[in-house]
């Protein structure tokens, strides 16, 4: 087949798109944007922000001991992909149990505002970690972030305990930066293109619910991150992509030979015939993280996609034309794109 009809673009601009909430695909673990690529320029780098505490955030007995108080030190919090300021409190409520119950759970939380709620949970005469249970922790309104549980055992008034104060993440904590994740800034499977986002190793518990447990929500997952701008790159021939290749080698060992495999990963490379070698726009993008993107068919779907730090190396004979080698060194291999 010929190449005659084939292109290569490069990431020239990048569209800024501000702190926008991911959508979990149905697994909470992988949540994706609207958008198929994401840039990896140095300063157009995605930054990924749950909602969740980020710092400080410590829930201690009442100083003043006055019964069912706690405090609140200073922090930072993450919402709705903005770090937000929390001042200390002092005195804050709890609700224990009424009646014949004993057992209460309250929800030490923020609001998506940024204000604090104290939640309580249903009274029992057990402690139980099923959300909406009796003894139970209360489900959290979706936008807000639970800092603290306050286990309270007794249905008489009394100075809170630190041992009745728990902040375990993930469990009655949530912090932004937990679970960790990886920046997916494409994705293609099975050849197709997807969504860029995040992929959470582990999945994000599920303790969100604005209507009682009967729909479900983990945390709030906002990313800021820019889309790639592409440029034809003209004049351009000779795509070759980053491949992952592979090799032996082996060892004499008594009475045969022993063999390790390795692999590696090549550049992606194309040549180009420049104007003058110096005011060429495309020089723009030297040094730089940039997205190359190529087709065979200028006019078909398919193509190939490569994120690197492009090097150029110019030429200047004396009777010929000025041309350069491209070099995208990329941290992983070219992604095949069919639709």
């Amino acid at each position: 087949m010929s190449n005659e009809n084939a292109i290569i673009y490069l990431e020239t601009a990048q569209d800024d798109v501000a702190a926008v909430a991911l959508t979990d695909s149905g697994d909470h673990m992988e949540f994706q944007s609207a958008d198929e690529i994401w840039s990896q320029d140095a300063e157009k780098a995605p930054v990924v922000m749950p909602n969740g505490l980020l710092t400080g955030g410590l829930v201690v007995p009442a100083a003043s001991g006055n019964d069912d108080e706690v405090d609140l030190s200073s922090l930072t919090v993450g919402l709705a992909g903005v770090e937000t300021t929390v001042g200390a409190s002092a005195g804050e409520s709890v609700t224990r149990a009424v009646a014949t119950d004993t057992h209460n759970i309250n929800a030490f939380t923020l609001t998506s505002a940024g204000a604090i709620a104290i939640l309580p949970g249903a009274d029992g005469t057990a402690f139980s970690t099923t959300r909406g249970a009796a003894g139970g922790p209360p489900w959290i309104p979706t936008g807000s972030v639970e800092i603290a549980h306050i286990m309270l055992s007794s249905n008489v008034a009394a100075p809170v305990t630190a041992a009745e104060i728990k902040q375990v993440q993930n469990v009655s904590l949530e912090r932004s930066g937990f679970p960790v994740w990886n920046v997916e800034p494409i994705r293609a499977e099975n050849r197709a293109m997807g969504l860029a986002g995040v992929t959470f190793l582990s999945a994000l518990p599920q303790i969100h619910s604005d209507d009682a447990g009967a729909t479900t929500h983990g945390k709030k997952v906002y990313a800021t991150y820019s889309t790639p701008i592409f440029a034809e790159v003209p004049d351009a021939y000779d795509w070759t992509p980053a491949e992952v290749t592979h090799s032996t080698s082996s060892k004499q060992v008594y009475g045969r030979v022993r063999g390790a495999r390795s692999s590696g990963l090549s550049a992606a490379t194309f040549g180009v015939i420049m104007g003058d070698g110096i005011s060429d726009a495309m020089l723009a993008a030297k040094d730089k993280i940039r997205w190359v993107k190529y087709r065979p068919n200028r006019y078909a779907t398919p193509s190939q996609y490569t994120n690197g730090s492009i090097g150029i190396s110019r030429s200047n004979p004396a009777d010929g034309n000025t041309t350069a080698t491209v070099t995208v060194a990329a941290e992983l291999a070219t992604v095949d794109v069919v639709s």
